[in-house]
This record gives structure tokens, sequence and C-alpha cells, in this order.
């Protein structure tokens, strides 16, 4: 019987259903670790130094210090992007992502606001659908007007005190101007 404090402690961990919030991830590694693509201007990109830079770079490092931790930017293809956040590799995905039902069924997700849609046509190639990012059109013709997109951060879902840390990171960038002017700096003509 003096055994059965020391089980009776030791069930949850034993749990199949046991696991740890991403906030407290987050916080023991003193980091966020946001995937982004790096190729698409104004969003995400490298400059001629190689630094990243862009709307979603600025706001990921805002978004980290929010949260108190640093900002880890890694850079990976769209095929990595989504498995990566599901599998943990990644705690976000920051890649000018359309806020869609297909991504709220796999992720929770945080928005951070609306940009005019428009599709992906590099010169020299067809226009290719993308079911959950959005990508601006890289063409001589002036794009369609349309309406606008919401954008997401989408995360693992299954993590309420993460979101809810997100939420708020995002709610006091909003409140005192940081987001206004960051979209005026990196996203109106």
């Amino acid at each position: 019987m003096r055994f059965l404090p020391g089980l009776i402690c030791l069930l949850p961990l034993l749990s199949p259903l046991a696991h740890a919030e991403l906030i407290d991830d987050v916080n023991d590694r003193g980091e966020l670790r946001i995937a982004l693509e790096a190729n698409t201007p104004p969003f995400n990109y490298k400059d001629d130094g190689d630094k990243l830079t862009g709307f979603e770079v600025e706001l990921g490092q805002m978004l980290a210090n929010e949260l108190d931790v640093r900002a880890d930017f890694i850079v990976t293809d769209e095929a990595d992007l989504y498995q990566g956040v599901e599998s943990g590799k990644y705690d976000v995905a920051l890649n000018h992502i359309a806020l869609t039902a297909e991504l709220k069924d796999r992720f929770d997700v945080e928005s951070y606001g609306k940009v005019e849609a428009q599709m992906l046509a590099k010169k020299d190639e067809p226009a290719q659908p993308q079911p959950m990012v959005l990508v601006q059109a890289l063409t001589d013709a002036k794009p369609k007007a349309s309406a606008p997109v919401e954008l997401a951060i989408p995360f693992q879902k299954g993590n309420p005190a993460f979101h809810a840390s997100l939420e708020s990171a995002m709610q006091r960038i909003r409140a005192d101007g940081r987001l206004a002017a960051l979209t005026e700096k990196w996203l109106k003509p």
C-alpha cells in the first residue's frame, strides 16, 4: 500500500493522452519555431545580404517578443510547411496562408489580417492552384480585383494554452498600432 501514492502520481505520465502543451515546449526551449518559405516579397524573403526580411518576418519577431521568447525562423518548402507544423517540427507557419475551412479542419489558427487575393502566375509558367497558401501575382499584367483573404497562422490542434497566448499576443500587437504600422510599411502601395 505504501507504493500507492507514488503510482497515482505516475499515472498521468503513463497515459497515452498525456502530452505537453505547446506553450510549455516553447517556453522550455526559449524560442518560437516559425516555418516560412522566404521566397515571396513583401511577405517573407531574403534580401541581397541573404538576411530574412518582410512583413511576416517582422510580425514573427513581434509575436516571439510578446511571448517572451526568441524567434527561430526556419526556411522550408511548401511540402514540409504543413507536415512540419502537424508533427511538431515547427510551432507555427507564418507564410501568407489563407484562412480556409480546410485549414481550420487540419489546424488551430490565429488570424492576423486581410489582403487582396491574387493567384500565383510566374512569368512563363501557368498558374497553379494553391488550396491554402496565398501568393501574389508575378506577371506583367495587373492582378484582377478580388475579395480580401484573411491570413492565418496555423499550429497543432489541441493546444488551448498556446492558442490563448498567441491570441493575446496578437491583440496587444493590434491594440498598440504595431500591426497597422507593419501593414502600412510592407503591404500598402
